[in-house]
């Protein structure tokens, strides 16, 4: 048994203050004191209206996805018992990648705000449940092919929508889309979300005790009363309404859902219930973090933050290849 109370506390502590930095820095940095004071004048002036319009929404959704990345990347991980499985592995993601593209693609997300992220929505559940199908009454690694297939069919659309984009503004407008970001969302963005992201979460946290009994095997996690479709059931459930709602949103995301899980193990152990809390946790902070440096790296034009993730996230995929090749020869 190793410290997960005082990492957890740890992470929370960490989590407040990454969310109070990402408040205030950006292209114009803000003084606290003077924001907490502009909070509470009858007319906000502008620096109460840059924090409570701009970066607090952009906050709360850094928080609210990175939390999903890491929590769902944790559970499935303990599902499948691979350390590479993430939460891209359930075709997810590529289906509410596939569901906002054509909204853009059809000119929808003009008429309609939030016609992307409703799509998203609808693309995500729609590729969760068509794995389920493809893998009903078979193991995790069906499941895994399954998924794969799916996410591939979902890549498949998206690039033939990029080939045979209507105009170059409906091309150009899908590629910063698939992109990831949290840039220029608001209060109705995280309002949309926040119900399938908290059920979707809730959902998964609930596994904790079977998935500790399914790290024995699937033949003794049934003698111990497991229900395995159940269980892949609400996690394929949970992922899709979390993961695919926050993907709906920013676009994909990648890497957090893998590193965060490995990243807390060494505190907390290989119990898989005992890394969900942390690497949920970790994951909002990753996220959090991530934001931060995008708007601080001086390149001009802010860096995405789903490319970011991805140049900061292979490295770390590259070493955990090289030392799982170690520890199997």
């Amino acid at each position: 048994m190793k410290h997960p109370v005082l990492l957890i506390a740890g992470l929370s502590v960490f989590l407040v203050v990454m969310f109070a930095i990402s408040l205030l820095v950006g292209e114009v940095w803000l003084n606290p004191f003077k924001v907490w004071q502009e909070l509470f004048l009858p007319q906000p002036h502008l620096a109460a209206l840059i924090v409570t319009e701009l970066r607090l929404p952009r906050a709360i959704l850094a928080c609210l996805i990175g939390a999903s990345l890491g929590l769902s990347g944790a559970v499935l991980q303990g599902m499948t018992r691979n350390p590479l499985a993430e939460p891209g592995l359930l075709g997810v993601s590529a289906g509410a990648a596939l569901g906002a593209v054509i909204a853009i693609y059809f000119g929808l997300s003009m008429l309609f705000e939030f016609t992307g992220p409703i799509l998203g929505i609808i693309g995500g559940l729609a590729a969760s449940a068509l794995t389920f199908a493809l893998a009903r009454g078979g193991s995790a690694v069906m499941l895994v092919l399954a998924g794969a297939a799916v996410s591939s069919l979902a890549a498949a659309c998206i690039s033939l929508a990029l080939n045979l984009a209507p105009n170059p503004y409906a091309a150009y407008e899908i590629s910063r889309w698939l992109m990831g970001s949290l840039t220029d969302r608001s209060w109705n963005h995280v309002l949309l979300i926040l119900p399938f992201v908290l059920s979707g979460c809730a959902a998964l946290a609930m596994t904790g005790k079977a998935l500790d009994a399914l790290a024995l095997g699937d033949m003794q996690a049934q003698s111990l009363g497991i229900d395995l479709g159940r269980l892949r059931t609400l996690i394929i459930a949970g992922t899709a309404l979390s993961v695919g709602a926050a993907t709906a949103v920013t676009g994909a995301i990648g890497f957090v859902g893998l590193i965060a899980p490995h990243m807390v193990r060494p505190f907390v152990g290989h119990q898989p219930s005992k890394v969900l809390l942390p690497a949920t946790l970790l994951g909002a902070v990753l996220l959090l973090a991530a934001d931060i440096a995008t708007r601080l790296i001086g390149t001009g034009q802010e860096i995405e933050i789903g490319v970011f993730t991805s140049l900061v996230g292979t490295p770390f995929f590259f070493w955990l290849v090289v030392r799982m090749r170690r520890t199997t020869t």
